[in-house]
């Protein structure tokens, strides 16, 4: 074999090395990426044993004080979890002294494991409780508050209340009375998981909030 010839396999080897190193790297890459999967057996035993008390067995909660998990965004129940506790010295991004505690003895795996358990539950329907204050709940859910600057709920969390994973959580069914603590916690500053809700719900008055939260609780 002449000198280019030889020349010629060395760079088709160096070449093919870099390749193979290359696709290896990417996909150590993305096997970091991905997400851990969730062991919804394991997830079902974590609830029963710390979640059932509030939420239910299955995350239907039996009242308003406590919301409903059934059927909720995997993602977004991961994401509040870990805003119940404190991340490098700074204080939860949710102020929850219960939750707290119970998330801050979850590990990673743990909290993927109990919300994947609870998105795969069937939640019960809800209903509005007030037909005097529909009206007024839907315009809020369906086209918002132009003059004070309140866009459409169903924007963000869908005409049906369904909402999208991670950032929007499902609405529809939820108790009216656990929405009103929430828009009360983020016009409060106890909430401070998410921006663009605090700023909402400063706009809304007191009857727009019990309005559109009870409206929203016979979404479905």
């Amino acid at each position: 074999m002449n000198r280019l010839g030889k020349s010629l396999k060395v760079l088709e080897f160096a070449i093919a090395a870099g390749l193979t190193a290359g696709l290896t790297m990417v996909a150590a890459q993305t096997a970091a990426a991905d997400p851990a999967k969730p062991d919804i057996a394991r997830g079902q035993a974590i609830a029963s044993q710390v979640c059932a008390a509030c939420h239910g067995a299955d995350g239907n909660s039996t009242g308003g004080a406590y919301p409903k998990l059934a059927g909720q965004h995997a993602e977004y129940l991961v994401k509040e979890l870990k805003d119940f506790k404190s991340q490098g010295g700074k204080p939860p991004a949710r102020n929850n002294a219960i939750m707290a505690g119970f998330a801050s003895a979850l590990s990673d795996q743990d909290m993927i494991n109990v919300a994947a358990w609870f998105a795969s539950q069937t939640p019960k329907p809800g209903y509005a409780r007030d037909a005097k204050t529909v009206p007024l709940g839907q315009t809020i859910w369906r086209a918002g508050i132009a003059d004070k600057g309140v866009p459409a709920c169903a924007a963000c969390h869908g005409p049906t209340g369904q909402g999208i994973p991670i950032q929007y959580p499902r609405l529809s069914g939820q108790w009216s009375e656990y929405i009103v603590a929430q828009l009360d916690a983020f016009q409060q500053g106890t909430r401070n998981n998410n921006e663009a809700m605090h700023t909402i719900a400063h706009r809304l008055s007191d009857d727009e909030i019990k309005a559109v939260a009870d409206y929203a609780a016979g979404l479905h």
